[in-house]
């Protein structure tokens, strides 16, 4: 027998919304639960399909838009009002207009982006770049917070004798999201190379007339960690860009995904007025300002300086492989349509290594995994600074993206649990800190992306994740002797007691 929804009196003059701090306590049906693990697979479904456009497009940046480093500045102006975004917007644009209508006005704010490939160029890239990058922080922290409030309608479902804490509903949503929203990568890459990589009659013909020699030698003077910015298609025949029709479908086929991205969320998803508990926003209530305070208070710890730089090569390194390894290596080395397949590989592996990566540190410790992740990309670093490029070497282009991929999945999960484990009370802080100097090492990365040849930022990011790892080994010599310091003053309080 289902149980009966009980609504408190309320003032009619008061508006209810998705985040509603007076919700009336509400009971549901066993079934219930149903309905709302349907609203978060229809969440992760319509975030898949909305990214699935956007990684597509923004791997190509460096390649397609590479005149004037139209792709790479236009990359950085998103991950720099990204910045702004996180720490002034989510919590006033969920007020006024709730969870759901969130994440569908922010899909929206993504589209311009998106036609403007139609028309490329700074005057139509740098607004709808700001565009991306405001809309960016609300519907992030939109979704954390539907899911959560999900969870704890779950956890409030009458019925269930032993019931179900909303801490491990959160945890089964956010999996069930993420499930849907890593493959994003994947298919968005797909999509890309397919559409690009279809040859017509001209082009085959052309394809042939170019002397192979030819090619496999500027590949080999000009790819890799050689590749400098400036290198045109007219000195080497695989960055000729593929035809205006192609990008043009691609485009449109990235334009519908958002569209339907966008519709799924109007359509499919429940508002959270039927799921009203007491809860505020997002964040815990601490939004624009005082979050900035908060977030730049943080620095006066210790451990949060020391864990800048590693943070800061995180979003250094997202960077170079969104920007630099897709156009010195994929497309300079076998062409600018194999891109999205070499970032398949990328998708795939760091999917199945973020993953992973938490129940690997439950088995061996969290410094072996570190340790470990720092040799290989270290050596991954090493190899592509020393590796002659060779034309048409798919096995090696989609070698070194897998590892790349495998090495930012654990570099990503260990360090921004790690963030959380350091600050406890502080985790909001932490977070934001976190978000923070990641986008900032992004942004440098994209800056840098057009000034200097890929083998000196190849050994900005070997020294930049050195530093990090000393940093970080610095804040584990210190744990560890605050550790010991305890135990001694444990096992000596012990010891008095049995005297006594």
């Amino acid at each position: 027998m289902s149980a009966a929804v009980i609504e408190q009196p309320r003032d009619e003059n008061h508006k209810q919304n998705d985040n509603d701090v007076t919700s009336p306590k509400t009971t549901y049906p066993k079934s219930e639960n149903i309905r709302i693990t349907r609203n978060v697979v229809v969440i992760g479904l319509a975030f898949m399909i909305h990214f699935t456009a956007f990684w597509g497009t923004s791997n190509l940046q460096s390649t397609i838009n590479s005149d004037g480093a139209l792709g790479s500045t236009t990359l950085a102006i998103i991950y720099g009002s990204l910045i702004l975004s996180n720490i002034f917007l989510p919590v006033n644009i969920i007020r006024l207009f709730g969870c759901k209508w969130t994440i569908a006005l922010s899909f929206i704010a993504y589209m311009p982006f998106q036609i403007a490939q139609f028309a490329p160029s700074f005057a139509t890239f740098i607004p709808s770049a700001l565009g991306v990058g405001l809309g960016g922080g609300p519907v992030w922290c939109a979704k954390c917070t539907y899911l959560a409030v999900a969870a704890d309608a779950v956890a409030s479902i009458v019925g269930n004798e032993g019931r179900v804490k909303s801490e491990v509903v959160v945890v089964k949503f956010f999996g069930l999201f993420f499930v849907f929203y890593q493959m994003a990568q994947v298919w968005g890459n797909l999509i890309s190379w397919s559409v690009l990589s279809y040859t017509t009659d001209s082009e085959n013909a052309t394809t042939t007339s170019i002397n192979e020699t030819v090619i496999m030698e500027q590949v080999r003077n000009l790819c890799g960690a050689k590749f400098c910015p400036g290198v045109s298609s007219t000195i080497n025949p695989n960055l000729i860009p593929p035809e205006p029709s192609k990008i043009q479908m691609l485009n449109v086929i990235f334009v519908i995904c958002m569209v339907v991205a966008c519709m799924l969320v109007i359509f499919g998803v429940d508002s959270l007025q039927r799921y009203g508990v007491s809860r505020r926003g997002a964040g815990n209530g601490v939004s624009g300002l005082k979050l900035l305070a908060v977030t730049l208070g943080l620095l006066k710890e210790r451990y949060q300086l020391l864990l800048l730089p590693i943070t800061m090569f995180i979003g250094a390194e997202e960077a170079f492989v969104a920007v630099d390894f897709t156009a010195s290596f994929v497309a300079c080395g076998w062409g600018i349509s194999r891109i999205g397949f070499a970032m398949i590989c990328y998708g795939v592996f760091n999917a199945l290594a973020s993953g992973i990566a938490g129940a690997l540190a439950k088995v061996t410790g969290r410094v072996p995994i570190m340790v470990a992740v720092y040799l290989l990309h270290g050596s991954l670093l090493v190899y592509m600074h020393e590796w002659t490029a060779v034309a048409n070497d798919y096995f090696a282009y989609c070698l070194m993206a897998a590892l790349w991929g495998i090495c930012d999945g654990i570099w990503l999960v260990n360090v921004n649990a790690f963030s959380g484990i350091l600050f406890p009370g502080k985790e909001i802080a932490a977070f934001s800190n976190f978000r923070l100097w990641e986008s900032t090492g992004s942004v440098i990365g994209y800056a840098i992306s057009s000034v200097f040849c890929t083998s000196t930022k190849l050994r900005w990011l070997m020294s930049l994740m050195t530093v990090g790892m000393v940093g970080y080994g610095v804040i584990e010599f210190m744990e560890h002797k605050a550790k010991g310091r305890l135990d001694r003053r444990n096992l000596e309080l012990v010891n008095q007691t049995s005297r006594l």
